[in-house]
């Protein structure tokens, strides 16, 4: 449910403030300010997730997200939403990044074996992505909607963040019936979070950072910003697109545990990122829609196959109690690194429509995919994660 309501909100939002009259530099303000805020929030409930039961933290999170909602539905000034944007919970890109994250990671990790994360989480992703696609989908209803009611095409958008909130009630209330306290193999307290675990979860947070940093020059609602400016697509067009886009990401995903099983962990995301993040850099050297579309479907089809890999690697090599903290240690930098990022994007798409964001991101996520080869390539036995903690 919260996947498919980001879905649609991060289509629906650089559309929606630009029928605001607002410019590509505030639209990227408003992404960065989501982005940051959304860091700030993850890091903090990770920390305290070793001391809090994790169904209040959800609960306590899903309000804000409901709240969020409705604060973007009836709010049309720019400062009003850029603050609006840093408290809240709005997703401006396909994945998930919210404060929700590291909970749902580290309970997840508490309830298999090692070896069988990497499936479990290609599973759960998979799902978000089928409901996201269908929420890229979805975010076309405004135009039918403004034509058969009369509304304008401002109002008509509302109905979005209204839904956004909507499902925040709707995800409480199966949140709701978790245990009132955290599993056992969660609610192992430690005096203090990443005890055991600090070094090469500091690392990976320095690499996924940069990774990040790439990927904020095209997150869902600059990407589709983009399009919008340099081919004119309409609203349709680009719930269209990034429906594809998602399902496309999120099946590749499966294919991810088979691949790691074979060739490692580290090599499945770096080998897959590398050739996925090549396929961005000449979507935007193409001058025509259908061969930059087919570059960015390219590069959907694997730049995500990393995730459950990713996922899995940091929660293999840190202990039990020290998950949710390393879960949001190395979530929250990315949501960090990538907050920049589109500002930068809409300054650069205020200044041309070419494809400079594309570019940027390519170059920076290679640079990553090296980096991550180079200093974690030998950090696996047999394919599976040593635990260096």
């Amino acid at each position: 449910m919260r996947a498919f309501a980001d879905g649609v909100v991060s289509v629906l939002l650089p559309a929606y403030l630009t029928a605001l009259g607002m410019s590509a530099l505030e639209v990227g303000a408003i992404a960065t300010a989501t982005l940051l805020g959304s860091a700030a929030l993850t890091l903090a409930i990770g920390l305290l997730a070793h001391r809090a039961p994790a169904r209040a933290l959800l609960l306590g999170a899903c309000a804000l997200m409901a709240g969020t909602g409705v604060g973007f539905a009836t709010l049309d000034g720019f400062v009003p939403l850029l603050a609006l944007a840093v408290v809240g919970t709005l997703n401006p890109t396909a994945g998930d990044v919210s404060v929700f994250l590291p909970l749902e990671q580290s309970l997840l990790a508490g309830a298999v074996e090692s070896r069988d994360l990497a499936a479990l989480y290609a599973r759960v992703n998979v799902a978000a992505s089928v409901a996201g696609a269908t929420g890229a989908l979805a975010s076309a209803f405004p135009g039918p909607l403004a034509r058969a009611t009369g509304l304008a095409p401002e109002d008509a958008m509302r109905a979005g963040f209204v839904l956004y909130a909507a499902a925040a009630l709707a995800a409480a209330a199966l949140y709701a019936g978790l245990p009132r306290t955290a599993p056992a193999a969660a609610a192992t307290s430690a005096a203090r979070p990443l005890a055991r675990s600090r070094g090469i979860v500091l690392r990976l947070s320095a690499l996924f950072t940069l990774d990040s940093f790439g990927g904020g020059f095209v997150v869902q609602s600059m990407l589709a910003l983009w399009l919008f400016q340099r081919f004119a697509f309409s609203l349709a067009d680009a719930a269209a697109f990034f429906f594809a886009a998602v399902l496309l990401a999120g099946a590749s995903q499966l294919v991810s545990p088979w691949l790691a099983a074979r060739i490692g962990l580290i090599r499945t995301m770096a080998y897959t990122h590398l050739p996925a993040n090549a396929c961005l850099v000449l979507a935007a050297l193409m001058p025509e829609p259908r061969l930059a579309i087919g570059f960015l479907l390219l590069r959907t089809a694997m730049s995500s196959m990393d995730v459950p890999v990713r996922q899995a690697f940091v929660m293999s090599v840190v202990p039990p109690e020290e998950r949710a903290a390393a879960a949001s240690v190395t979530n929250a930098p990315r949501s960090l690194g990538s907050g920049l990022a589109p500002l930068l994007a809409g300054w650069l798409l205020a200044r041309s429509d070419f494809g400079w964001p594309l570019v940027v991101a390519g170059t920076l996520k290679i640079a990553y995919d090296l980096l991550l080869l180079a200093g974690f390539r030998h950090h696996e036995r047999g394919g599976r994660a040593s635990a260096a903690w």
